[in-house]
């Protein structure tokens, strides 16, 4: 692809030779000649100076320096250079394509429906009642419990599971491992000390353009539903617990782990290893840094930290303290024997 048409895709202001060939992508460190790479974070700034990139995706206004020993380098200036560039991945690195059909291993009920398009593969199940959309990929070892519903253009990798009762919008994507409709975490306590499942028949709703990566679990809920809002990414080792709510584009960063009832805004952040008590709310564009213990409910907007969470520039006070808390442990201590050396003058 010629530079000066991969800027025009990307509706970019190109600085450089338009004709220059470019055959890949590649990070700002290992690019080389026909490559693009991008910068956004400053730190990076000092590679620049020595990439073997063609090309350069960068901000609208940021000033470049380069070594004049090396080549000259292009510059595509964009208002979003991380988007441009995940963009140009795709234009370079298509993904597998499935050929449509059911592969002999495969068990599917004679009552299920299958869109047209659609691609079931080696030992993969589909139980009685089920209907997945039309163009999907369920790759290898999927298994989709009864009465489930799918939508279009839905990709199930290897070893995922989707149980009984759950429905599933257009355009989910669930990663390797990954468990849609587990049951919650409910039992109820007997007089004798022993634990009483609760039934978990409520299920879990995903809806369209949803991405649930490997080894994360969606609890179904006892009563109501687990819901899942349109656009949400929820990262590796993620537990939904039963009966959450999560917003639209919300982002759930790897090993987040909500307890029941939980309900996290529209375009709200957890970042890893957040852990929240249940029946809280999580409002909207909300942030919660990483390993944060939450308690109380998030107001929208807000930025969260610590554990128990507190307000971010609280937080950040505290962590401040905290590291000369031993200098300030020993000046106490001076003080203290001060105060006691008087009042044994006193007397």
């Amino acid at each position: 692809m010629k530079l000066g048409d991969l800027a025009s895709r990307l509706g970019c202001t190109l600085e450089g030779d338009a004709q220059a060939e470019i055959h890949g992508v590649a990070g700002i460190e290992d690019a080389r000649a026909g490559q693009v790479t991008f910068l956004t974070n400053p730190r990076y700034s000092r590679e620049l100076a020595k990439t073997q990139a063609s090309a350069v995706l960068v901000d609208e206004k940021v000033v470049l320096q380069r070594h004049s020993a090396l080549p000259p380098l292009a510059v595509l200036r964009s208002q979003n250079p991380y988007l441009d560039f995940a963009r140009t991945i795709e234009f370079f690195h298509k993904p597998p394509q499935y050929a449509p059909g059911i592969h002999p291993t495969a068990v599917v009920a004679k009552s299920a429906k299958i869109g047209e398009g659609t691609h079931i593969g080696p030992h993969c199940f589909v139980d009685e009642d089920v209907t997945i959309g039309r163009n999907s990929v369920l790759h290898s070892l999927v298994t989709i419990y009864r009465n489930t519903q799918i939508g279009d253009n839905f990709l199930a990798h290897s070893q995922t599971i989707v149980r009984e009762g759950c429905t599933i919008g257009n355009r989910v994507i669930l990663q390797n491992g990954a468990v849609i409709g587990g049951d919650g975490f409910g039992f109820a306590k007997r007089s004798d000390g022993h634990w009483h499942k609760i039934m978990q028949q409520a299920p879990v709703v995903i809806e369209d353009d949803v991405e649930i990566q490997a080894n994360a679990c969606i609890d179904r809920a006892t009563v109501g539903e687990t819901r899942i809002r349109r656009g949400a990414k929820i990262d590796d080792l993620v537990l939904v617990g039963h009966a959450c709510e999560i917003g639209e584009d919300a982002i759930l960063c790897g090993q987040v782990g909500l307890a029941g009832s939980t309900r996290v805004g529209n375009r709200a952040i957890l970042a890893g290893q957040v852990g929240s008590a249940g029946h809280l709310d999580i409002g909207d564009g909300a942030v919660i840094t990483s390993q944060s213990g939450m308690h109380l409910d998030v107001p929208p907007g807000a930025v969260r930290s610590g554990s128990p969470v507190m307000e971010n520039k609280l937080w950040l006070k505290v962590i401040s303290a905290l590291k000369r808390l031993p200098e300030m442990q020993k000046t106490v201590r001076h003080l203290a024997a001060e105060i006691e050396q008087r009042r044994a003058g006193e007397k």
